[in-house]
């Protein structure tokens, strides 16, 4: 069994345990459409994402960026296939442990009902039967900015993800940045912060463009600060920050006062802890067999970009077929003692009962 569609990664105080049939480490597009395939075989799944929404590379890298190769879709984009993949899988209700990084894997003691804990970064854990590596190129790792001294106040007072916002009720925050991510959370926390400053070092943003309109609206209603500037250092005894020093050509050098500060300067990717994980990895890659997508450690499964066999094409279409494929080894150890019978949904009334169309 498993949680119903939450995101246990930015509102919850408290580390959780939660038990289901399979983790899903990656919920990009692949990690996704696995949960509708595992689901059509009545196995739960529980997702875990460093990033703080569903999507994966589609929705933080490239979310208006059009993709041409996804089956019956001429042309959609990177929020719009995450949109449709939610809303597909919505039946199964899947549970999400967002913002958070799957940071160990261990296997549990013999005899016990589940065999695998997957541990976040968070201290949340996921008890399970088996587990996917669904993550794509890897971690997503925030690009940090040149700062000096600025990891003493990691954690503390800056911070490069929002998983909690409750975090920043009532405190004066800075948010620097020109894209979607910097400016949804300047407009997230703007009604309950104290003062949010979004700083960015030129007047011109890449994020959507009604995001934007709403953030001058507030800046020129008082409402929210800008600051057109660039970065220069850290103001404030550590861990506690008192601004970031900022510069201009008019100005000079300044502070701008902050009990807070969040940078949201893209990602880059790396293989991250899911390379130590125990099973075989091959340049950076985790090399599975083609008929279960299983790697070197039975019971561990991945599919998509992050995976490698012979003939291996990165591309979104080809990790759905892997997670169909993945997911009939998976129903023979979830259910050991029943016999797998393929249906299609078309044809097969239990199936489209499932996904509430019958």
């Amino acid at each position: 069994m498993a949680d119903s569609m939450t995101n246990s990664g930015t509102d919850s105080g408290a580390a959780a345990t939660h038990v289901t049939d399979v983790c899903i480490i990656g919920a990009g597009p692949v990690g996704l459409f696995a949960v509708f395939e595992l689901g059509l075989l009545d196995m739960k799944a529980h997702l875990i994402d460093i990033l703080d929404k569903p999507g994966g590379q589609c929705a933080e890298l490239y979310p208006e960026k059009p993709i041409y190769d996804i089956p019956a879709w001429p042309i959609i984009t990177g929020n719009d296939l995450t949109a449709r993949l939610m809303e597909q899988i919505a039946p199964f209700k899947p549970a999400f442990s967002l913002g958070q990084m799957a940071i160990r894997l261990e296997r549990l003691p013999e005899g016990s009902a589940q065999i695998w804990r997957v541990v976040t970064d968070a201290g949340e854990t996921v008890d399970c039967k088996l587990v996917v590596i669904a993550a794509g190129g890897g971690s997503f790792t925030p690009k940090k900015p040149a700062l000096p001294g600025i990891e003493a106040y990691e954690g503390g007072s800056v911070f490069y993800s929002v998983r909690r916002m409750e975090r920043f009720r009532d405190r004066e925050i800075i948010v620097a940045g020109g894209g979607d991510s910097a400016l949804d959370w300047a407009l997230n926390l703007q009604p309950m912060a104290k003062r949010v400053t979004l700083v960015h070092h030129r007047d011109d943003f890449r994020a959507a463009p009604d995001s934007v309109n709403k953030m001058r609206e507030l800046v020129a209603a008082g409402q929210m600060g800008l600051e057109i500037a660039k970065l220069r250092g850290i103001a404030g005894d550590a861990p506690n920050l008192a601004g970031i020093k900022a510069e201009t050509k008019e100005r000079g050098e300044f502070v701008i006062p902050a009990q807070d500060a969040l940078f949201f300067y893209g990602l880059t990717m790396k293989l991250g802890p899911v390379g130590e994980f125990g099973y075989e990895v091959k340049d950076g890659l985790i090399p599975v067999d083609t008929e279960k997508f299983e790697t070197s450690t039975k019971g561990i499964f991945s599919i998509g970009d992050i995976n490698w066999y012979p003939g291996k094409l990165k591309l979104i279409l080809s990790g759905f077929h892997e997670a169909a494929l993945m997911s009939q080894e998976a129903f023979r150890i979830v259910y050991p003692e029943k016999k797998l019978r393929f249906q299609y949904t078309t044809s097969s009334t239990n199936l489209q009962e499932k996904l509430g169309v019958a």
